[in-house]
């Protein structure tokens, strides 16, 4: 399950042992087995049960509405067990910390922290109160109303939950350590055990240990595994032999010396950081500044389940280059002991230690047996140290460029003694800045200084053009920019020195009521059954994809002869064995079940192995060897539109006389900007079983959105009708789209495969292998010219876009079909045009993710919008409200506005969110702050809602009644976390008349509710809502003449004389909606049924020498109608925002040049994570807009939510234009989606970046090991700045 890379915390365990009673979380998927013995193992299972008791952790995270596709959710329960385990009363700040190496995909992480927070001393959260999100007859007045007029004031608020229902936390009541582990607590007795490949040897003393290592010296010493695990894994690495001195007690014991702390080379990080908390605590300050400067770096190590088993001396022994820690113990001169079984000696970290990449100075045969951390200088303020790790993610990622800095000074001056500058990321190893550092002694601490040091370092800490990790001129930049952060930081220690619900609603009516997920309490237990999760069928086998590594070839050869020799092997599949049809997609049959002849991406799935075992399966997978004939490829945007490399159709959207729109412009402007494609990430990888039956027929449990597709594909593959076809569908650990056509790659060969050995066939993907194989958002380049009058209004835009679409059509059109109808996003523009080409590249087809081409139709929208004001040096929120819609305006494709909302968005908006004292206070904080600077930014969204297929806009239900009064409800839509189940049992509950308690909805399936359409377009809840409705209504009118001769009598009494009658209680419902059709040819029709609203707010700190960017604030509006479930409702609203987060500042896919994703897993790529949060977060759903054209008055809120998160986006661009200003800069300037640290980096040019300018010959081509697709060279000739930027494709 989850990234088997310790990068998702979804697998979090906590182990316990019995000396001083520890517990701690770990990742399981990185534990070794052999390395608990005598260890205790406490699984989400162990703590509490829905069918026996649960555990406080558990029911909080639940009804707090923390869990939504749950997949996440007992790894998150783990993480807070084990804290509290450890410490009854956490403060918020263990919080954070704890969950460090935790992800979720879906709920924006709020309402985690929020049924969390009431353990803590902080108690019960602030934010639970929503009442004017409940109430739907004017809802809540905000506290305005007079004498005892508002909810807030006269107790009929509404909570999202109580937290006085939950049941206390004792810590008393926890479960004891085992008593058989209690048998034998000795650990004197010598491990060793025997694998296939490996041999695990764990000896009980350090001369045992030293005899081994000599005896092996080729062996691997692993503690935590969370190096050799990853190498094992996704590096097909094998090692004969592995020592484990993760027990003996010389590498696990804490000295303090006069010098400073020695630990343990096995110690681990946590221990470590333990030790050193409390020395700090204990000691002078002046004491503690190495200290300090290992906990800084601990900070944002890992997340706690990998800092709680990783070993200090293990970090330091892979010799990363990128390594958080080891430029701190370079910098303080850390000295380790070594020996081996003749003796030892002591060493210092210097230049000297690492002798190459991954290599130190260690012989074979030695042993690092302890480290010494010393103390900073004993006469007081003589030394400062400081480290620094920027990263794309701030948590839990790994590295960019790090580095420690230590100063020494002459007692009561400040001349520098001693000076060393280590860095990370510059060089195949950890080096050390030393010829600058030379030239710095003697010299006064001041800007002399400052300037030699960084032109001394701009020529000394160069790059190649073709480094590793690409990012060449803002690696460069950073050192020099962390310096400057140095710089500033002693300089100052140097001078301290000197100087809300409907009234009158009957309680039983559930509808807009936060009702709590129903599968949260499962999800939180680890009881909810996930597809992979169903247990082993009798002679079931596993299979393997077979996968190509060229992105465009011939395969000349296929080799298994290793393979089917390899133990468990069953068979090979290939092209040949598909005995249906080998074409499939999802639209058009543009690809094949398995490549036949020929492939046209890296992932295209060959073949596969089947096999009895997984291990056994995935080993054979590698053992076949593939011959190709490569050729031509092209991989990005760019090289697609040089070689017209396009699908057709071209569309075209256009409105009005664009020819005369610019000549009525009073100014014209052309631009340009990239966004890049984003990992769907859903935390439960694509997975099928499928299980042969009679007949011909197959049962297949998939996590799919699409269980009709699933069906009618698998049929096509294996030549049958679809009725011999049963998908079911329980629930999904995610999908965002990602779910809804790229499923059926995998469960075609699944089907396939079982269908041939008439055995049940089992697949899941790891996490690499499935971001390998199914694609993803679809990244867009987009030209656009925009005319706009002196005040501001747009009167001509003419704009083409350009996707990425992949090696097949999958659903690009309709994507790029959406990206143009919301082209303008919110604004009125009387002259338009919108061209969309679909390039045809080599990498795997990109397919649908929330949002569906909308976010980057409108990106590009606020970016002209942007670029407008900047050119008239207005207020971007000034030309945003003036161009915004009215009510009546009619879009570009000639769509009425009506039941129009936006502007009431905006103005509550900028009214919740105080925005013009925010704008004040970032004018003033940005006139007295030259290094840091902070943006603000107004973005809307109007987001269409009905799938613009027409044909998929329908629905149907089926409802039973059971003579004991049950309710069981089967509709077409899938649960993947966002709450559907709920509710559609809510709208059963208020149209039948009953409580939510006796109605069930157990799973989607192709034999209740035939011919489903996919669950997405947002529109699920309105379809399905709408046929269980008309469902549950045609029940309603059967029972009415027996509830009218019993007015007196129940639900049941009704339902058994009903069946006593031989009335039907079943029913099935229906649901199309209606007037919808649009025709490109003409520009006339109805695209959306209708359309969702928001506005967002936010504010961002940008730290102009990094790029990095914190984000402050942000104020949430949502139309979401009346919505059915606010709790439900809130939580996608900040799902989704926070997946739009990562879109727009920090998730980035790497291609190499040769189509070859270098970005597979949570340690290369990353989502946003709980530090990721802007700090104060208000999400508040607009009141008085009832939506007369979906259920119950409601609206869509999946989708339209994640755009509001470019308003951080612009912030940051609003902030780096305060920087420019600085160096007298103005005017519009592009800024490419995602804005990482190093883009923001390099748009913020300053005289630091002035000193770097690398020169790169324009042919060159990165090699294998770069990140970027490829180079685009931008010379910014204001400054003389050579600017490299990656473009995405």
């Amino acid at each position: 399950m989850g990234c088997a890379e310790g990068g998702c915390g979804a697998c979090t365990v906590m182990l316990s042992r019995l000396k001083g009673d520890h517990h701690y979380s770990v990742n399981a998927c990185l534990a070794p087995l052999c390395s608990l013995h005598l260890v205790a193992v406490t699984t989400v299972e162990g703590i509490g049960s829905v069918a026996q008791t649960l555990h406080p952790v558990q029911e909080r995270i639940a009804k707090a509405h923390g869990s939504q596709c749950g997949f996440c959710t007992p790894g998150i329960v783990m993480s807070m067990y084990a804290l509290l385990r450890n410490k009854a009363t956490p403060t918020m700040d263990d919080l954070d910390d704890a969950f460090q190496g935790n992800l979720c995909r879906c709920t924006g992480y709020r309402p985690i922290l929020e049924g969390y927070r009431t353990f803590t001393k902080v108690g019960t959260p602030a934010l639970t109160v929503v009442c004017c999100l409940l109430r739907q007859d004017g809802g809540c007045c905000g506290g305005g109303a007079s004498g005892n007029g508002c909810c807030r004031t006269n107790g009929t608020a509404t909570p999202l939950f109580d937290a006085k229902d939950f049941v206390p936390f004792d810590p008393t009541q926890e479960v004891i350590f085992p008593p058989e582990l209690m048998v034998k607590t000795d650990r004197s007795q010598s491990l060793c055990f025997h694998g296939d490949r490996t041999v695990w040897l764990q000896p009980n003393s350090l001369e045992e240990l030293l005899s081994l290592k000599w005896k092996h010296p080729e062996a691997r010493v692993v503690v935590g595994n969370t190096e050799v695990g990853i190498e094992v894994k996704f590096k097909n690495m094998v090692y004969p032999v592995i020592l484990s001195p993760a027990f003996i007690p010389e590498l696990n014991t804490i000295k303090h010396t006069e010098q400073g702390i020695i630990f343990g080379a096995s110690c681990s990080l946590s221990l470590m950081e333990a030790e050193l908390r409390r020395a700090v605590d204990s000691l002078p300050l002046h004491q503690t500044q190495v200290f300090l400067a290992v906990l800084e770096q601990l900070r944002w190590f890992a997340g706690r389940q990998i800092r709680n088993v990783a070993a200090v001396g293990g970090n330091i022994m892979t010799a990363s280059p990128i390594s958080d820690l080891n430029p701190v113990f370079m910098a303080a001169g850390v000295k380790l002991t070594l020996m081996d079984k003749d003796g030892s000696r002591l060493v210092q970290m210097d230049s000297r230690f690492f002798t190459g990449y991954r290599r130190t100075a260690l012989r074979p045969q030695e042993v690092l047996v302890s480290l010494e951390i010393p103390y900073s200088k004993k006469v007081r303020q003589t030394q400062f140290m400081s480290a620094f790790k920027q990263s794309p993610r701030r948590e839990d990622d790994i590295s960019i460029v790090t580095a420690a800095m230590s100063v020494t000074f002459s007692p009561d001056t400040s001349l520098v003694e001693e000076l060393k500058l280590s860095y990370g990321g510059m060089a195949p190893t950890t080096v050390l800045a030393e010829r600058t550092a030379k030239e710095l002694i003697g010299r006064p601490w001041g800007e002399e200084l400052l300037q030699a040091a960084c032109s001394s370092l701009a020529e000394e800490m160069t790059l190649d053009p073709s480094a590793p990790g690409g990012m060449v001129t803002y690696r460069r930049t950073l050192t020099l920019s962390l310096f400057y952060k140095f710089y500033l930081t002693v300089l100052l220690k140097l001078r301290d020195q000197v100087w809300e619900v409907p009234q009158g609603q009957h309680l039983d009516d559930v509808v807009g009521r936060p009702i709590m997920h129903l599968s949260a309490l499962k999800q939180a237990t680890g009881e909810a059954v996930y597809c992979d999760d169903i247990p082993l069928y009798e002679n079931e086998l596993y299979l393997a994809l077979v996968t190509s590594t060229k992105a465009h070839a011939h395969i000349l050869s296929i080799d298994t002869s290793l393979a089917v020799s390899m133990p468990g092997v069953v068979c090979c599949l290939f092209s040949e064995d598909v005995p249906g049809s080998n074409s499939t997609g999802p639209i058009v049959y543009d690809e094949s079940v398995l490549a036949d002849g020929q492939v046209t991406c890296v992932g295209h799935i060959i073949g596969a192995v089947v096999a009895d075992t997984q291990s056994h399966a995935q080993r054979a997978a590698k053992a076949v060897k593939i011959q190709y004939e490569e050729l031509p490829t092209v991989v990005t945007i760019q090289e697609a539109i040089a070689a017209q490399s396009f699908y057709e159709p071209i569309r075209t959207l256009q409105k009005g006389d664009l020819e005369a729109g610019f000549e009525q412009a009073d100014h014209i402007l052309e631009g340009d900007m990239h966004m890049g494609g984003q990992e769907h990430f859903y935390l439960e990888t694509n997975v099928t079983l499928a299980v042969p039956k009679e007949d011909g027929e197959m049962e297949l449990f998939v996590s799919t959105q699409s269980a009709s597709k699933t069906q009618s594909l698998v049929a096509k593959a294996l030549g049958v009708a679809s009725n011999r076809i049963l998908v079911r569908v329980k629930r999904m650990g995610g999908g965002f789209g990602g779910k809804e056509s790229r499923t059926t790659i995998l469960s075609t060969v699944v089907a396939m495969a079982a269908n041939k050995l008439k055995r049940p066939v089992r697949c899941m993907l790891d996490r690499d292998e499935d971001m390998l194989v199914t694609g993803g958002r679809h990244p867009f380049y987009a030209k656009y010219k925009v005319g706009f009058l002196d005040n501001g209004q747009v009167v001509a835009l003419d704009v083409s876009y350009y996707s990425n679409t992949g090696n097949s059509m999958d659903l690009s059109l309709s994507v790029m079909e959406r990206a143009l109808f919301h082209m303008e996003n919110s604004y009125s523009v009387a002259n338009i045009r919108g061209r969309g080409f679909l390039c045809r590249t080599n990498l795997p087809s990109n397919t649908a993710f929330r949002g569906f081409g909308g976010p980057q139709g409108m990106i590009v929208a606020e970016s002209w919008v942007t670029d407008v004001a900047q050119r008239l040096g207005r207020p971007a929120e000034e030309i945003r409200r003036l161009n915004l819609y009215k009510e009546g305006d009619r879009t570009p494709y000639n769509q009425v506005l009506d039941q129009f909302t936006l502007d009431r968005c905006w103005d509550e908006c900028l009214r919740r969110s105080d925005y013009k004292q925010r704008r004040a206070a970032a004018h003033l904080y940005n006139r007295q702050n030259r290094w840091t600077k902070r943006g603000l930014a107004v973005v809307p969204t109007k987001f269409g809602i009905s799938f613009t297929a027409v044909f998929l806009n329908q629905a149907g239900a089926l409802v039973h009644i059971y003579t004991d009064g049950s309710v069981l409800v089967t509709h077409g839509g899938t649960e993947m976390g966002q709450g559907l189940h709920t509710k559609m049992v809510q709208v059963a509950s208020r149209v039948l008349g009953v409580p939510i308690s006796k109605i069930h909805i157990s799973e989607t399936s192709t034999n209740t509710v035939p011919n489903t359409s996919p669950t997405a377009a947002s529109a699920s809840s309105d379809l399905n809502g709408a046929a269980v409705h008309n469902a549950c209504q045609v029940l309603v009118e059967r029972l009415q003449p027996y509830r009218s001769a019993n007015p007196k009598g129940c639900w049941e009494d009704w339902v058994k004389a009903a069946y006593f009658d031989r009335v039907n209680l079943s029913a099935n419902g229906f649901y199309r909606t209606p007037d919808l059709g649009y025709d490109f040819n003409s520009n006339c029709g109805r695209v959306f049924d209708y359309y969702s609203y928001g506005v967002a707010c936010s504010e961002v700190e940008v730290d102009c020498l990094t790029g990095a960017h914190k984000n402050l604030r942000t104020t949430v509006v949502m139309d979401v109608g009346h919505s059915l479930n606010p709790a439900i409702d809130i939580g996608q609203v900040e799902g989704a925002f926070m997946q739009g987060l990562g879109l727009f500042t920090l998730e980035e896919l790497h291609y190499s040049p040769k189509g070859v994703l270098l970005t597979r897993g949570p340690g290369s790529y990353k989502i946003p994570a709980f530090g990721d949060i802007p700090s104060h977060l208000t999400v508040s759903l607009l009141r008085d807009a009832p939506n007369a054209k979906a259920i119950f008055n409601s609206k869509a809120v999946g989708e339209p939510p994640l755009f509001l998160a470019s308003s951080v986006f612009f912030a940051i661009k609003d902030a780096v234009s305060a920087a420019r200003s600085e160096v007298g800069l103005s005017g519009p300037f592009r800024l490419d989606s995602p804005a990482s640290a190093e883009r923001i980096r390099n748009a913020c040019t300053d005289r630091f970046s002035q000193l770097i300018c690398s020169v790169f010959s324009p042919s060159f081509t990165p090699g294998p090991s770069d990140h970027s697709g490829s180079f685009k060279l931008v010379l910014n000739c204001s400054v003389l700045t050579l600017t490299l930027v990656l473009v995405l494709s």
